[in-house]
């Protein structure tokens, strides 16, 4: 597998470099996500071209900041880490993050922001647009309220027994 080296471009200029570079001749890699509906680089201002004998072509290619350097001569970048990059692609060619659940249904969430700060809750699931469901004890009954996700922190309760010692 090939090496890469990996370019800062100026901001929002990313595919006219790709392009500049591609008729150079160059070999490139830019991948993209798509979050909610916008379509967005994974890295911004940067892209990686595969390695060839000479790199300053690269250099002197106009919206290029720089290339990343170790010592005289270009950082070198594995090539299993881009071929990982394209494993994770779908089909229509974005990149799959990995997605982390902070929170499990049923669990037990403090809001930490907002007019319900400090209330415990029950983490009902998420609503959408980074809305979390919760049920808070208010007036005596259970209510579901929609809360950013962000405002919540995971409750972990130790049950202790009245009456015994710690």
């Amino acid at each position: 597998m090939s090496s890469w080296w990996c370019v800062q471009t100026e901001s929002r200029c990313e595919h006219l470099v790709r392009l500049l570079l591609m008729r150079h001749g160059f070999e490139t890699y830019a991948p993209r996500i798509k979050r909610r509906s916008r379509i967005e680089w994974l890295f911004p201002a940067y892209l990686f071209v595969a390695e060839r004998e000479q790199f300053y072509p690269v250099l002197w290619t106009p919206h290029v900041v720089r290339l990343l350097m170790c010592g005289d001569r270009p950082a070198h970048l594995a090539g299993d880490v881009i071929a990982e990059l394209h494993q994770r692609e779908s089909k229509d060619g974005f990149v799959r993050l990995p997605t982390v659940q902070r929170l499990k249904h049923g669990q037990n969430v403090i809001v930490q922001k907002g007019a319900f700060s400090g209330t415990i809750g029950l983490y009902d699931g998420m609503s959408g647009h980074e809305r979390a469901r919760v049920l808070l004890e208010l007036l005596g009954r259970k209510v579901s309220v929609e809360l950013p996700e962000s405002a919540l922190t995971p409750l972990d309760i130790v049950a202790v027994e009245p009456n015994s010692r710690y």
